[in-house]
């Protein structure tokens, strides 16, 4: 239906409106009822300005200047349209989130206009846009030339009417070409006193999962306080990011049942981000909004399966977010670090149909870029059904829907043609990692139907339905059929069970000296809800290995997931978001910088915290005592308090944070620990009043215990050479008040001298018997009695290496 059809329709619509409001009036008949309770216009009087309002931009003809005049018709301000291009150009407020389909609204405003030229009398409406064309006229009123008229009347939203958007705006009746005759279609006018009175929309039901989501000892689900999918793993400094699909989005559990409807796909704009540097213990960094009106790229709609890169770019190190822009086409934002801050510089996406080498994709979406080792950059992208050009048991078993492009040195454009990565029963989700000079693509596998030309069995060897699949090349830019290599992953549903099934999306990342394998399976989902599902996803990770040819050992999932690579370093400020487990917590963006990652870093805390709540640190390492610990908290009530605890939820408390500080305010709490040493899991439950929020966390950070006595030595160590023979001679200085024994220890031989005394040294040149010696260090230690008590003391003295020959 084109848009004078539309907007004619709704016209007419609101005249028969105005009428039936005229008869009833006249009749005495009394009008419907409505919850009188909250004002839910913003800045009705434009006391503040322009704050809440903005000229209507619902069409892309639709344009005016909105702005502030004094001409009022109560108060200092009333707000100016001028340079109307449509008549529908008009003041609009956002109601999105305030209105509610089925109940009844007042709403009354006043209106001018004084125009020489404009007619003796005009109509004006206030009218709602709910999205796309679906437009109604709420209230109407014929204003004079030169006087105030009034809205003053009511309006019922539809049961049936959607009101995920919904935005009131102020215009004259529609007219096909309204720049024919300005002045009686588009002239200014002042609008002033607005009011939309009725009953709120109830909250939102909690998003919070109170389930034990993650349970303790298991370290799949990475996270149980979100959902996320499609991750894909990159690693810096140590540290891997995950950057995840946000299916968190769309989760609204029903208060009563506690099940949420199905996953929409088509409402997720945001890219979920957490990171650890253990695999255990996961930062929750919070979403990027990438798309939607005020996302970092706002042409584009969705942010979907994300692929991140890092390349120096003209001197500047930046990291590149790829994304899917929903299916039809891919797009890539920029950040000065992995956590941001974003920018776009591309107006227009990336990967789209105007890409060489891309006609024949029906998805261009799933976009993972791969910078090699010779700093060569690569995107593969695509997915969907085949070619219905091909034949049946070519489009199944080989269906030819996935691409790969060289990127451009900025790693925002492509260069060249993409061209053809024939993975077997490819569906969607290429990935490609390096290894010991060879390239592995892994994909997902399709499920037949007859988008791949019909239900077929596929060939020996090749994937089954929602599998993972892999290809080993030698050139990151041709992948034949012939370089497939078999099954990396069965489908998820093998290893957790009735309702987590499905498609399923992948990556790999190489973590000191050891590969792991991201994927997602709906196993928090199936926590909350039992074996129906959803369709909310969770992140998981198993290890990768390998056999001797380079093959890949098949991955089993399972819920133990990988082991921990290191213990937890608590001295230093740790974020309170950082979960190995949780209960009953959710996590929300405060303003200001991280105090664990920068101010450059967004800052979350942990929130929605009841009586009974608990989070978990996995395996750490208390050292030879903590001995306290520090919270930045904002406590929301009087006399709660969090409880510490060693290696299970309800095990001994060690240490309470009492939360005394004034009510709503943030302030660090302290408390001392009483014998915390070692590693441990360290709990956090929280105690207070029942039935509201208590506090809200920011950070975390342990206090090592005074240390004790030190035997003080300077050691040194240093290669010589000696007659063609290269020597290590080690010298320590005792810096202490008292006698030392002193140990001297090389590869090449040990000393121990006794009663070295305070400012004597101890000395030894060691011989290697050898002309050469490669860098290494010296270990010396130091024994004494201190305190009345028996000291050891351990150091290193590290030496170069050295050529005699």
């Amino acid at each position: 239906m084109d848009t004078y059809h539309r907007r004619r329709g709704r016209v007419r619509g609101a005249v028969a409106g105005a009428a039936l409001a005229t008869l009833l009036a006249a009749s005495l008949v009394a009008l419907p009822s409505y919850a009188a309770d909250e004002e839910l216009i913003v800045n009705g009087g434009f006391e503040d300005g322009t704050t809440g309002w903005f000229a209507n931009n619902g069409n892309a003809t639709d344009a005016a200047v909105l702005s502030t005049t004094d001409q009022a018709f109560s108060g200092d301000a009333a707000a100016l349209t001028t340079e109307r291009a449509t008549t529908g150009s008009g003041p609009m407020q956002d109601l999105s989130g305030k209105v509610q389909a089925g109940q009844t609204y007042a709403l009354t405003a006043k209106i001018r206009y004084d125009a020489p030229d404009a007619p003796a009398t005009k109509q004006f409406f206030a009218t709602m846009h709910y999205g796309g064309g679906t437009y109604t006229n709420l209230v109407s009123v014929v204003a004079t030339k030169g006087q105030w008229a009034t809205f003053d009347g009511t309006f019922t939203i539809p049961a049936n009417q959607g009101v995920g958007t919904a935005r009131l705006f102020f215009e004259t009746p529609w007219t096909s070409n309204p720049s024919a005759d300005p002045a009686v279609h588009l002239m200014d006018f002042v609008l002033d006193d607005v009011s939309v009175v009725g009953a709120p929309p109830p909250p939102p039901a909690s998003r919070t999962i109170e389930v034990v989501g993650k349970v303790p000892g298991e370290h799949n689900p990475l996270i149980s306080h979100k959902f996320g999918a499609d991750g894909f793993g990159f690693v810096e400094d140590g540290r891997v990011y995950l950057y995840m699909t946000n299916d968190t989005q769309g989760y609204a559990p029903d208060p009563v049942t506690g099940v949420s409807p199905q996953i929409n796909y088509g409402d997720i704009n945001q890219i979920t981000v957490i990171s650890s540097e253990d695999l255990v213990n996961w930062t929750d960094h919070g979403e990027v909004q990438v798309a939607g009106p005020n996302g970092v790229a706002p042409f584009t709609g969705n942010s979907w399966a994300p692929g991140m890169a890092k390349k120096t770019v003209d001197g500047v190190e930046k990291y590149f977010l790829y994304y899917a822009n929903g299916g039809g086409s891919s797009n890539v934002i920029t950040g000065a670090s992995p956590l941001g801050p974003w920018v776009s510089e591309r107006t227009s996406t990336l990967i789209d149909g105007r890409t060489p080498g891309a006609e024949d994709v029906a998805w261009k979406f799933d976009p993972a870029p791969l910078v090699t080792d010779d700093g060569d950059a690569y995107l593969y992208f695509g997915g969907g059904p085949a070619s219905t050009s091909m034949p049946p048991a070519e489009r199944f078993n080989n269906p030819k829907n996935l691409r790969v492009i060289e990127l451009g040195d900025d790693m925002v454009s492509t260069q060249g043609t993409a061209v053809v990565v024939d993975a077997p029963v490819a569906f969607e989700a290429a990935q490609v990692f390096e290894r010991e000079g060879k390239y592995y693509l892994s994909y997902s596998s399709h499920f037949g139907g007859n988008d791949f030309g019909g239900n077929q069995t596929p060939l020996p060897g090749y994937p089954g339905g929602g599998q993972i699949g892999y290809m080993i090349s030698e050139d990151p830019m041709s992948f034949p059929k012939e370089a497939y290599a078999g099954v990396l992953f069965p489908n998820q549903s093998q290893f957790f069970g009735a309702g987590t099934g499905g498609n399923n999306h992948q990556s790999v990342f190489e973590l000191d000296g050891k590969y792991y394998f991201t994927y997602h399976a709906p196993t928090l989902n199936k926590r909350i809800n039992g074996n129906t599902t959803q369709g909310y996803r969770s992140p998981h990770i198993q290890e990768l290995t390998f056999n001797a040819d380079g093959t890949i050992q098949q991955v089993v999932g399972d819920y133990a997931g990988p082991e921990q690579v290191k213990d937890l370093d608590p001295f230093q400020v740790l974020e309170a978001e950082t979960f190995a487990w949780q209960q009953g917590l959710a996590t929300a963006k405060v303003d200001g910088g991280s105090a664990q990652f920068g101010d450059d870093a967004p800052n979350l805390v942990v929130r929605d915290v009841d009586d009974g709540d608990w989070s978990a640190l996995s395996s750490v390492d208390l050292g030879d005592g903590a001995e306290s610990v520090t919270a930045r908290v904002k406590p929301l009530v009087e006399g709660a308090t969090i409880e510490v605890r060693l290696d299970d939820r309800e095990g001994a408390v060690v240490g309470t944070l009492d939360l005394d500080g004034p009510v709503g305010e943030w302030a660090d709490v302290t408390a001392a620990l009483d014998g915390v040493s070692g590693v441990h899991d360290v709990y956090f439950t929280f105690a207070g009043p029942e039935g509201v929020d208590l506090v809200e966390v920011d950070t975390w950070e342990f206090a090592a215990g005074a240390a004790g006595p030190v035997v003080e030595l300077d050691a040194t160590a240093t290669a010589r050479c000696l007659a063609g023979t290269a020597y290590v001679a080690v010298r320590a200085t005792n810096a202490g008040d008292v006698p030392a024994d002193v140990t001297l220890a090389t590869p090449f031989g040990t000393r121990v001298v006794r009663d070295v005394a305070p400012g004597a040294n101890a000395y030894q040149s060691f011989s290697t018997r050898s002309a050469s010696v490669g860098a290494g260090h010296a270990t010396v230690t130091g024994a004494a009695v201190l305190d009345g008590e028996d000291v050891t003391t351990g150091y290193e003295a590290a030496y170069g290496d050295l050529d005699c020959g």
